[in-house]
């Protein structure tokens, strides 16, 4: 397999299969006009539009250049084979062609053509992208440059032509033309132009606000269409996998998504009825609507016309019709169209190559086509009249014609014994659709005239699963099955159809879900057998893993080197966990083993080291991080172990009150630190709590007048409470003092901790009610507020069976009956809900909290970091007599199997005793208060719309949206590394050293500058850098987490936690930077060598560095506008770079004697 990275390849051992080039300039603005093939020149050192390109200039017109088949040495016996298309199927195919030939003396030379602006990334993950909104966190092939490329092909010598369609193909003269007028000779294509999104002749599909989903730049045109109209609700055409994929990416816009679907149930082809039914409710629960057996007549545009004639209407698309009897018009701003795809076979047919009767290019089983030295693979490839649209098949087919070409063109011997033939392929498949497992496998819906068949089905309604298996009639063999809502035995039964395997003498016994299986709930087996493949997206066996973690070795050997090493799991994902089990034992065989260490600073896991900590029997030599590092770990700590150590302190010793105090503020993660959430920008949002969701008019009015007075913006939150966003750090005590008169307290939104206990009005006004719910309700989260937990945590009580409060999808919840309550434990929501399981029945209220009490405690105690309820439950062992983890829990919680209950409950009642409210701790401690200071040197404060503006959204303000990583306003970068080395420097005092708080950042403003001074009191150390994070522009790096990493010493960005190192301001994890300053200690003074202030702020300013809503200018004019990393610049005047502007600016001052030269310390006040 071929690295696609430069750090996996050296960490695989791999070669570079081709070195040498020839170097063109490449830049698409620059016409050359050579007088001859051999004339020769020099490009200028300063040329930033270098590319490898292999040319033969012909002509001194400026008609398009001519590139000859020639090989980069000059051997005419070198082959040039071009791929049209750079998708993952023709990416793969010439992986698979570098690899064959690396060790090989017969050359070869492969172009490519890309009609996007960026080399190939994966679709199948295109949905992922919202979580990032990075373009390299889908890359195959490495990270993105500026200009879409990768350094993969210039390193294996690929010409890559980006944004160029290939238009023809001349299958007599062996050219290729693309759209740009590029034409390339061949000696053999590959054809592997996919497939575009096939769209219904409906009336009204020209609209504005129509899509199809496809690319990138078709997400990124749909959010930007949702933000310029204000979208609400969108209709995505199309119910198989590819719309529901869309949906999803519709609903990650935050927009109310309708899957519009024309047959009677969603994904025909894979699943039934009963699945259907399973998988709409997942898909319902989490707040998208179906509407099956939609039959849409037209896109009604905003001026109610119907019409298919852009030039009668244009107007933007406002609804949906249907011709369904009955059925409303379904109001919509935006249509999303995925209902199925259509091969790109437009340039095959111009060429006379062959075609299917409904299209897709005819192939045999070497994926020839009816033109000689023509290849057509993946979603373009006809082959039995069938086109095949899963990846799988389509890297099956690269394989193939990699190795075809390899034999019958190239001429290599590849000791295959037979011939390479692609003979169709397994459609099976494993998937995780909105949150929900979706499988199918073999022979899924037999035909109703089958009489060889016997089945079998799980139905569970409630649960959201169904299953069912087919059997031959003698259910002797497995012969195909469905697997929705709970697939985690999919690879075993997957593999029992492909292998006819032999069945259970009871096969009744594989029908079950896993999770409803009595006994421990353990991993699916791996085959030993080196052949079983692992990876069906590219077809990777056990056998190629196993060999790659021999070759990495016990330290190469990591989840993410691994997968990029062997490209296992970086299809669909499927088989992720298969590969970390073959890892796990494949180290084990080594000596090693698969690490849980927190960080490089504890060797332990969050439980080993809780269990540590907790039996030390020196409890006072483990109550502070540095103690417990002296102890059990080294270095200075980061930003994973100190969250994780600071909330094992506050679970087991909780002695100060609040997590701030006491020096504890250095251990806090970016909302803990503040007792508030950052938000967009850096402001915060304030949560109070609302015990039971029970509020008085009097609190209402007062969360109304705090919110008019600060300008926050207010909505109330899923779990029925209010929250108020927008306010600055240095407003938050000001804040809290106001609600505190309400006597409204702290809600923790911020913290690890319990968020909230959602209740139905229950007994007291319900008609339905059984108990009193609201007051049980206000009696828990009293109870358990503010106790920290390895992750959030939420519960809920519902006075009835009824569930309105839903308590079964909550860490833990109560749901009342004729009797008392019913405890269920383990249930969570989010991307993968889980149902809570029911621990004990018709139990009162005191005993509920007991059991709550041992639960929640054995939880902390045990569950690594960042770990929530259900995974952790999940992990348990199985109870003495079976029946799973919640056996165990029963035997452990009620039954004191462990002998445990007595510490349990003392540990939960020390943290409800030692309760504090942390808001008010703040409020009325004048220390704390100083945390909250905008600026350590001066009382002055800058306004949040001063760092990032503010735009009116129905009425209340909110921040612009910060644009998409590498536009402008994103991943800044100083015009210069060294941008002050000219410049005449003063030491300022900024501020004493006990202003500044050991062991965390805090920021200081000169000038109109924010910049943020680091106190390494552990190594005795001062650092400085400017206050903004780069990445977004976010004035926020003062309020990162200090550590190191393999000794550098660091601040992550609280933001996004982006890493860089002090000394320098190097991204360790990137290749942004911070500008740094030095500092100095005299007499107890902080100084800062800087240069002159207006020097400073025409750089780092912070207006000039303001987030704004759209790409205006500077409103203040004092500001060099800084270019992202890559974005051309037009410089003004007879400046040729910002570092002359600068000049120029420093020498009028100096002239007018605006600088001054003394190196005297100049205060800041």
């Amino acid at each position: 397999m071929m690295p696609p990275t430069d750090d996996t390849r050296k960490e695989c051992h791999r070669e570079d299969p081709m070195k040498k080039h020839n170097w063109i300039f490449g830049a698409a603005t620059i016409l050359l006009s050579l007088p001859s093939a051999t004339t020769s020149f020099t490009l200028p050192s300063s040329s930033v539009a270098l590319r490898r390109h292999h040319v033969s200039a012909t002509s001194t017109s400026t008609s398009p250049i001519r590139l000859s088949a020639e090989s980069s040495d000059g051997d005419q016996d070198s082959k040039k084979i071009v791929v049209i298309g750079n998708g993952m199927v023709g990416q793969r195919f010439m992986e698979n062609l570098l690899e064959l030939t690396k060790e090989s003396d017969q050359k070869c030379t492969l172009a490519t053509f890309c009609e996007e602006p960026r080399a190939a990334y994966n679709r199948v993950k295109l949905t992922s992208y919202f979580e990032t909104r990075d373009a390299s966190d889908l890359t195959m092939t490495g990270p993105y440059e500026s200009d879409g490329r990768t350094a993969w092909y210039d390193d294996n010598g690929v010409e890559l032509y980006l944004n160029d369609k290939a238009v023809a193909i001349d299958t007599e003269a062996k050219t290729i033309t693309g759209e740009s007028g590029r034409e390339i000779p061949y000696d053999v294509a590959v054809l592997a132009t996919g497939s575009y999104p096939f769209v219904p002749p409906i009336p009204g599909r020209h609209r504005p606000g129509v899509f199809v989903y496809r690319t990138i730049e078709d997400l990124e045109a749909m959010l930007a269409y949702v933000k310029e109209n204000n979208v609400q609700s969108a209709a995505v055409i199309g119910g198989g996998l590819l719309g529901l994929e869309a949906a999803k990416a519709v609903a990650d816009m935050d927009v109310t998504s309708h899957i519009i679907e024309f047959a009677p149930i969603l994904m025909c082809r894979q699943i039934d009825q009963g699945g259907h039914d399973a998988l709409v409710g997942k898909i319902e629960e989490i707040g998208l609507q179906v509407h099956c057996g939609a039959r849409t007549e037209s896109f009604v545009g905003s001026d109610g016309t119907t019409t298919d004639d852009a030039e009668e209407s244009n107007a933007p698309i406002s609804a949906l019709r249907f011709s369904n009897e009955d059925w409303d018009d379904l109001p919509v701003q935006m249509v999303v169209v995925s209902c199925g795809i259509k091969p790109r076979d437009e340039v095959a047919k111009e060429a006379g190559i062959d075609l299917g009767e409904r299209g897709g290019v005819v192939v045999d089983s070497q994926m020839r086509t009816s033109a000689d030295d023509v290849y057509a693979i993946g979603e373009i490839a006809l082959y039995d009249n069938f086109i095949y649209g899963l990846i799988a098949p389509g890297y099956t087919m690269a394989d193939v014609c990699a190795k075809t070409v390899a034999e019958k063109s190239l001429g290599l011997d590849l000791g295959l014994g037979e011939q390479p033939a692609f003979t169709g392929a397994d459609l099976s498949t494993k998937l995780k659709l909105l949150g929900c497992d979706v499988a199918s496998f073999g022979e899924n819906q037999p035909k109703p005239d089958d009489a060889d068949v016997s089945e079998m089905v799980w139905d569970d309604v409630p649960g959201g699963i169904y299953r069912k298996l087919i059997f031959n009639k003698d259910r002797t063999k497995l012969r195909g099955g469905i697997l929705v809502g709970d697939a985690g035995d999919y690879t075993q039964l997957h593999r029992l159809f492909q292998t006819e395997g032999e069945l259970p003498e009871n096969p009744a016994a594989l029908l079950a879900p896993p999770t409803a299986r009595t006994g421990p709930v353990e991993e699916e087996a791996v085959s030993d057998d080196p052949s079983a493949q692992i990876c069906s997206c590219n077809d990777v066996t056990r056998g190629t893993i196993a060999a790659a973690v021999q070759e990495l070795g016990v330290e190469g050997a990591t989840l993410p080197v691994l997968k990029k090493c062997t490209k296992a799991g970086l299809g669909c994902g499927g088989c992720e966990p298969q590969v970390k089990q073959i890892l796990t034992q494949e180290l084990e065989k080594l000596g090693g083993s698969l690490s849980s260490h927190m960080c490089e600073h504890f060797p332990y896991s969050r439980p080993e080291l809780m269990a540590l900590i907790r039996t030390d029997p020196d409890i006072d030599s483990v109550n502070t991080f540095d103690k417990i590092l002296a102890k059990y770990g080294k270095g200075d700590g980061c930003e994973t172990c100190k969250p994780a150590v600071g909330g094992i302190l506050a679970s087991l010793v909780n002695d100060d009150a609040t997590v701030i105090g006491g020096g504890r503020n250095a251990l806090q993660d970016t909302n803990d630190r503040s007792l508030a959430n950052m938000q967009r920008g850096g402001s915060y949002s304030v949560v109070p709590r609302v015990p039971g969701g029970e509020l008085s008019p009097d609190q209402l009015i007062a969360m109304g007048e705090v919110a008019k007075k600060y300008d926050l913006y207010t909505k109330i939150t899923g779990a029925q409470r209010v929250d108020l966003f927008g306010a600055a750090k240095y407003q938050l005590p000001d804040i809290w003092e106001e609600l505190g008169e309400a006597g409204l307290e702290s809600g923790h939104a911020y913290g690890k901790a319990l968020r909230t206990v959602k209740s139905c009005v229950g007994s007291t006004w319900c008609r339905y009610g059984v108990q009193d719910a609201v007051s049980f309700a206000v009696r828990v989260e009293n109870r358990y507020k503010g106790v920290r937990s390895p992750h959030k945590m939420k519960s809920a009580v519902s006075g009835c069976v009824r569930e309105c409060a839903e308590a079964q999808g909550k860490d833990f919840g109560m749901i009342a009956t004729e009797n008392g309550y019913n405890l269920y434990v383990g249930g969570n929501g989010g991307v993968n809900p889980v149902h809570a399981l029911l621990l004990a029945a018709d139990i009162d209220e005191d005993t509920v909290l007991k059991y709550v009490d041992r639960y929640l405690m054995y939880y902390i105690l045990t569950a690594d970091k960042l770990e929530r309820t259900a995974p952790w439950q999940a992990k348990l062992p199985s109870g003495k007599n079976g029946g799973g983890p919640i056996e165990h829990l029963k035997e452990v919680i009620i039954e004191d199997s462990l002998g445990i209950c007595d510490e349990l409950d003392k540990r939960m009642q020390h943290l409800v005793d030692t309760y504090h409210d942390e808001w008010a701790e703040v409020v009325k401690n004048p220390e704390l208060r100083k945390q909250f200071k905008q600026f350590v040197n001066t009382d002055e404060n800058q306004e949040r719309s001063d760092m990032i503006e503010f735009v009116d959204m129905r009425g209340q303000h909110r921040p612009a949206d910060w644009p998409a990583d590498g536009q402008p306003q994103t991943n800044w970068q100083a015009p210069d590394d060294d941008i002050f080395s000219r410049s005449e420097k003063s030491w300022v005092k900024v501020g004493s050293v006990e202003d500044f708080a050991p062991n965390v950042g805090s920021p200081i403003l000169v000038g109109d500058t924010q910049l943020a001074v680091f106190n390494n009191d552990k190594r005795g150390e001062w650092y400085c850098t400017q206050n903004m994070c780069p990445h977004k522009q976010a004035f926020v790096l003062s309020q990162g987490i200090l550590g190191d990493a393999d000794g550098i010493e660091k601040v992550a960005c609280p933001l996004h936690k982006k890493q860089f190192a002090l000394k320098d301001g190097a991204q360790i994890d990137g290749d942004l930077k911070l500008l740094t300053f030095p500092v100095k200690i005299e007499g107890g003074a902080v100084l800062v060598e800087l240069p002159a202030e207006k020097e400073l702020d025409a750089i780092l300013g912070t207006h000039g560095l303001r987030v704004q809503k759209s790409d205006c200018i500077d409103i203040t004019g004092d500001a060099i506008k800084v270019p992202p990393r890559g974005a051309k610049v037009e410089i003004p005047g007879d400046f040729v770079d910002g570092q002359k502007e600068l000049e120029k600016l420093m020498t009028d001052e100096a002239l007018s004697g605006g600088i001054s030269n003394s190196t005297d310390p100049v205060e800041i006040k």
